[in-house]
């Protein structure tokens, strides 16, 4: 039967479309339905949001609704016990003192500096994407490579993968080729709740990576995805549409992308695409030009674009929506 069918992968809505239906439909359903329609209780912006990012964990919006209600359940009880009501506008805080203690919390305060063997990549989930800071860091060792964070099999492999192309490029990239020899490497990704797995972070670990041997910290307000390969070319991923509003919520500036995906910045919604700056890129050279705070020893990239400049370098491309 599945076989003479045709399978519809219906992506979970973003932020934006949550806030969008909540405005329009779950709350004025729920308002009315407590008996508190015309009674003045509206939802601010700030309110929905709190409820979305830190009470509900979904690609729907069934959980987003249940919360609602369970806001203007208070509210009705408040009101017909003749307890203070306050402010008739729910506001962040005040969902905060109706729901009680989040379920759960928000993104990590991100750097804002550059560092050393810190990067930002980017992650698809069920419920939306993900900014994974990847930290990288060495000890004395014999070439060992430990990768943790609730890291799958794919994302394991991609490490491989990036230490290779690294280990072959080493003079190139103005690193000790005889680091392997010397050093035990770490790479690290928080927020372990989160399983990560799939083709997306080849990229961002190999940065993190050259960062870390090269001593050249990242921009901190980049994000990027893609895989690479041994020989440094940069793979199309899926999911770039969550990605990208991922990285747009937690203030990055920059969002680099393989050039193959470029088809798909069509899907990014205008008002999140013209405050950021799509890199595409082919190459590792390209995504280290983007990435890095300044050229490498002897491969004498040039620095990349600041954030908010939209001038190109000399391998890659900025595209502005």
């Amino acid at each position: 039967l599945r076989d003479r069918m045709e399978v519809l992968r219906i992506p979970g809505y973003t932020l934006i479309e949550k806030l969008a239906i909540g405005e329009k439909y779950l709350v004025p359903k729920q308002l009315s339905e407590h008996g508190l329609k015309g009674t003045g209780f509206t939802f601010d912006r700030g309110a929905l949001q709190e409820i979305i990012e830190r009470f509900t964990k979904e690609a729907g919006v069934r959980n987003l609704e249940r919360e609602i209600a369970s806001v203007c359940r208070k509210l009705a009880r408040k009101r017909v016990s003749g307890e203070s009501e306050g402010s008739a506008v729910i506001d962040g805080p005040r969902v905060l003192a109706l729901l009680g203690v989040p379920r759960y919390h928000l993104p990590s305060e991100r750097p804002r500096q550059p560092e050393v063997g810190v990067a930002n990549g980017l992650a698809w989930t069920e419920v939306g994407g993900e900014v994974l800071t990847i930290e990288a860091t060495s000890m004395r060792g014999r070439g060992r490579l430990t990768l943790t964070g609730q890291l799958g099999e794919v994302m394991q492999e991609s490490g491989q993968a990036a230490l290779s192309y690294i280990r072959s490029r080493a003079e190139a990239l103005g690193i000790d080729p005889s680091f392997n020899r010397k050093l035990d490497l770490h790479v690290h990704i928080p927020e372990a709740a989160i399983p990560k797995d799939g083709p997306s972070a080849g990229i961002a670990l190999a940065a993190a990576l050259v960062s870390l041997l090269a001593d050249v910290p990242l921009k901190p307000l980049v994000a990027m995805t893609g895989e690479v390969t041994l020989r440094g070319h940069v793979l199309p991923i899926g999911g770039l549409k969550e990605k990208v509003l991922a990285a747009y919520r937690n203030g990055m500036r920059t969002v680099i992308v393989p050039r193959e995906n470029e088809k798909d910045l069509a899907e990014i919604p205008d008002d999140v695409a013209k405050d950021l700056e799509f890199v595409l890129v082919e190459n590792m050279d390209q995504v280290l030009e983007a990435a890095l705070t300044g050229p490498l020893a002897t491969l004498g990239i040039a620095q990349g674009p600041a954030s908010g400049d939209r001038g190109t370098g000399p391998t890659s491309e900025p595209v502005t929506h």
